[in-house]
C-alpha cells in the first residue's frame, strides 16, 4: 500500500506579505488557546486506540462447530481423530507395512481440516482410520498421532498434485502431521453401519453430505466403533 503524499510545510518564505502579517499578528494567547483546545481531543484519540489495540483478543481458528476439539486440555487429556484415505492411494495396510509403521498425512487442502491438525492434534491423539470411496467405505483401523502439525512439502513442489503457488517457504499455508498404525480392526466398521446406530448420532461422518476428511470424534463415539461395532455388536449406549 501506497502512503498518502504529506502535504508540503508551508514557511515564511513562501507566504504573501499579507499571509505573513495576518499570521504574525494572531495573539500568542489565541495560538495557546487552540493549541490547548486541540490537544485533548488528541490525546483521548489515541488513548482510545491504545486501549481497542490492548483488548483485542487473537482471533480463533476456523474450525466449524469444533470449537472443543481445539480448547485448552486437561492435563493428560487425549483426543479422537477420524482421518480419510482412499484405500487405492492409502491404505491402513499400507500404514502397517510402511516403515515403523509410520507415514505423514499430507494433501491436506481443506481450511478446516487444516485447522483441525495445526491446532487440535498433539502426540498421542488416537486416530480412527477411515477407508473412503472403498467398497465398503468405512473405519479399518486405529493410529495414533506421533508428530505434531509442521509443513507440507508437497505445497511448494510443481510437480505435486497438491502444489500450491501461492505458498511459500517463509509462510507456509499447508501442514501435515505423523501418524502411527496402532492396531487394524477385525472388520471394516462401514458407513452404513455408522449412520444406523443410534449412539453415534452427532458424528461427522455419518452426516450425509459431509466431505471433511479430518474430524475430531467423541470419546464415547471412539469407544463405540473400536469396540462393540468392531465386534460385530450394535452400540446400544449413548
Amino acid at each position: 500500500m501506497s502512503a498518502a503524499r504529506k502535504a508540503p510545510a508551508t514557511t515564511g518564505a513562501g507566504m504573501t506579505t499579507t499571509a505573513r502579517a495576518t499570521a504574525t499578528a494572531k495573539p500568542p494567547a489565541a495560538k495557546k488557546l487552540a493549541a490547548k483546545a486541540s490537544a485533548p481531543a488528541t490525546s483521548t484519540a489515541k488513548t482510545a486506540n491504545a486501549k481497542k489495540s490492548a483488548t483485542t483478543a487473537p482471533s480463533a481458528p476456523a474450525v466449524g462447530p469444533f470449537g472443543w476439539a481445539v480448547a485448552p486440555r486437561a492435563p493428560g487429556e487425549r483426543r479422537h481423530w477420524l482421518m480419510k484415505s482412499e484405500p487405492d492411494v492409502f491404505s491402513f495396510d499400507d500404514l502397517l507395512a510402511a516403515p515403523g509403521r509410520t507415514t505423514h498425512w499430507d494433501g491436506v487442502r481443506n481450511y478446516v481440516a487444516r485447522n483441525l491438525m495445526q491446532h487440535g492434534m498433539r502426540v498421542g491423539d488416537l486416530v480412527l482410520f477411515y477407508h473412503s470411496n472403498a467398497e465398503p467405505s468405512g473405519v479399518a483401523g486405529i493410529a495414533e498421532v506421533v508428530r505434531e502439525a509442521y509443513p507440507d512439502p508437497s505445497q511448494f513442489d510443481p510437480r505435486s498434485e497438491y502444489f500450491d503457488p501461492a505458498s511459500r517457504p517463509g509462510a507456509p499455508t499447508w501442514v501435515m502431521v505423523d501418524v502411527r498404525a496402532v492396531e487394524k480392526l477385525p472388520r471394516v466398521v462401514t458407513l452404513e453401519e455408522l449412520r444406523a446406530d443410534p449412539a453415534l448420532e452427532g458424528l461427522e461422518t455419518a452426516r450425509r453430505g459431509s466431505r471433511l476428511s479430518v474430524h475430531p470424534v467423541s470419546e464415547a463415539h471412539f469407544r463405540a466403533i473400536v469396540g462393540s461395532l468392531a465386534a460385530g455388536r450394535p452400540a446400544l449406549t449413548r
